[in-house]
């Protein structure tokens, strides 16, 4: 176990958005000698040893608890940790009585979150404790940023982008149905449509369908 803590901690990144990825990898920049990434292309050979595994929830069925259930029974993964904006208790809860082993919050500074996946690696259980909004870390990245787009507000296009109702928006999000139609105004305005089907169509051109299916590809799919 002590050589296990004094090499770097080995991470795999999922979610099925490569610019989300790409910016979470980034925030490891500066921290090589304790992290390595071991995976973000899902069709790549992997032959690391996986010390934990960070779930992002970004546009993922975080809420689908048997997704997160399935990943803890991976034999590539060592421990799971979920990666979100979203503190609602009942997900929390959730995903730590299936055994998840971290719950962590976008909002942590590179060092904060490299000191939390250490601590999950070492044994610990670790949850960010959180008040009010959580807004994400300088450098990370998510489709839409770039047109104004929050990151919950790139969220919920994403996820109508992939088909989902309001009321299934609703329900991944735990959003009121008030606050989804509240947030899809806001696309709206940002992005210059005034449909569903015209916000879908600028979703489709601009990155907000998934590029992979990399959850898909933990479970033992293609």
């Amino acid at each position: 176990m002590e050589e296990v803590l004094t090499r770097p901690l080995t991470v795999a990144l999922v979610d099925d958005y490569d610019v989300v990825l790409v910016g979470l990898a980034h925030l490891f920049d500066d921290h090589r000698d304790r992290v390595v990434v071991a995976e973000i292309d899902a069709n790549a050979a992997l032959d690391d040893r996986i010390d934990v595994v960070l779930y992002d929830s970004f546009a993922q069925p975080e809420s689908d608890h048997d997704e997160v259930a399935a990943l803890l029974r991976s034999e590539k993964a060592g421990y799971v940790a979920v990666y979100t904006w979203n503190f609602h208790p009942e997900l929390v809860e959730a995903a730590l009585s299936q055994g998840a082993r971290g719950y962590l919050s976008k909002s942590m500074a590179a060092e904060e979150l490299v000191a939390a996946l250490e601590s999950i690696r070492a044994g610990e259980v670790v949850v960010t404790e959180v008040s009010g909004r959580v807004v994400s870390a300088p450098g990370l990245d998510w489709p839409g940023k770039s047109s104004g787009l929050s990151d919950r507000e790139s969220e919920i296009l994403a996820l109508i982008t992939q088909g989902k109702s309001n009321a299934e928006v609703a329900s991944l999000t735990y959003l009121s149905p008030n606050t989804v139609k509240s947030y899809i105004r806001s696309v709206y305005r940002k992005i210059g449509v005034d449909t569903r089907t015209r916000a879908v169509l600028w979703g489709v051109a601009n990155g907000f369908a998934p590029d992979h299916h990399r959850i898909d590809h933990w479970l033992g799919g293609p």
